[in-house]
């Protein structure tokens, strides 16, 4: 299903955003019409227009789409509301356009296992916008995956140590300490929920030596919650890290909001 503004949406409604590729969006796991994080989803897409579109964006309005398209459905699913602006022109993208709001839904995804990650250098467009220009990190994936691996984890240039295609890393040091990689990163909304839900978490330069001394590393992102990652190259963790099940245990505490 999709709808352009609470609207069902046809082929020509979306035909800017599939020819330009411009816009952003974020990612949700509704639960009988409910989400965790909702704000925080909320105050991105509002932040992003802003940046993205220089426009404003009417919370509300997007609560109202997504309602009409989930409100009072059972059931888990995932949900995307993208902004995007359908009278974008390529030639001169600097006009003024008005942003609309997509919202599709697809069946939400069970649990995964733990993740084998290839390292590669590469740096996302606007680290901190959540925008839907995908082709260097799925280009990126690909090549992890072509090697054998199930995803792939960034690096900079000075080789340390940034996010996932989608998702956050995180690791579990030797004391029990949770570390975020200190880099320019998609400030995720499953990893603030963490933060925020349960204690103990520092950020430090995640360099090749730092990252061989943890015990444990584990990935994150809405669609995924708290997922294992077994490996880092040729670095191994262990799966079965207490630290990581306190997460996952905290996130799935963390109280629903609903639309």
């Amino acid at each position: 299903m999709a709808t352009l503004n609470g609207s069902p949406a046809g082929l020509a409604d979306v035909q800017a955003l599939a020819l330009t590729n411009y816009g952003h969006f974020t990612t949700m796991v509704v639960e009988d019409g409910a989400v965790r994080g909702l704000a925080l989803h909320l105050d991105r897409l509002v932040d992003d227009c802003r940046t993205v579109f220089d426009a404003p964006l009417d919370a509300e309005w997007v609560r109202e789409c997504v309602r009409r398209e989930v409100g009072g459905s059972a059931g888990r699913r995932t949900v995307r509301v993208t902004v995007f602006g359908p009278g974008l022109d390529l030639a001169a993208p600097d006009r003024e356009t008005r942003p609309a709001v997509l919202v599709t839904t697809r069946p939400a995804g069970g649990v995964a296992g733990p993740l084998r990650v290839q390292r590669l250098a590469y740096r996302r467009d606007l680290p901190a916008v959540k925008h839907v220009a995908l082709f260097g990190q799925l280009w990126m994936r690909r090549r992890a995956r072509l090697a054998g691996f199930d995803d792939v984890l960034f690096t900079g240039a000075d080789g340390l140590v940034s996010e996932g295609c989608t998702w956050n890393i995180g690791f579990v040091d030797a004391a029990g300490t949770v570390v975020w990689p200190e880099a320019d990163v998609l400030p995720g909304v499953t990893m603030r929920l963490l933060r925020s839900a349960h204690g103990g978490h520092v950020t430090a330069p995640v360099t090749d030596g730092l990252l061989r001394s943890m015990r444990a590393a584990f990935a994150t992102n809405t669609a995924i919650g708290v997922r294992v990652v077994a490996s880092v190259d040729d670095v191994v963790f262990r799966t079965d890290d207490p630290v990581v099940t306190a997460l996952r245990e905290a996130y799935a505490g963390v109280p629903l909001d609903r639309f």
